[in-house]
């Protein structure tokens, strides 16, 4: 007798987790530079782009969560 199941998750939610988890990481790293004694050098570090590209992709996997959270392939 075949099991039953009620559809898998669509690929754009297993994307959302990915960007979610390394925006995450990138944030995390960037912060961590960001209070290191070693000066940055680099034209625009004063801008902070890790930060910035952390939150960007971290904003956008949780977008890609809520939006694909309730969608099932059957």
């Amino acid at each position: 007798m075949p099991e039953k199941t009620e559809g898998l998750k669509t690929i754009w939610y297993l994307v959302g987790i990915v960007i979610t988890v390394m925006g995450g990481l990138v944030l995390l790293a960037s912060i961590i530079d960001l209070f290191s004694s070693a000066p940055a050098k680099t034209v625009l570090s004063n801008l902070y782009p890790g930060i910035w590209w952390g939150v960007i992709m971290f904003i956008t996997g949780l977008i890609f969560l809520f939006i694909n959270k309730g969608k099932v392939v059957k």
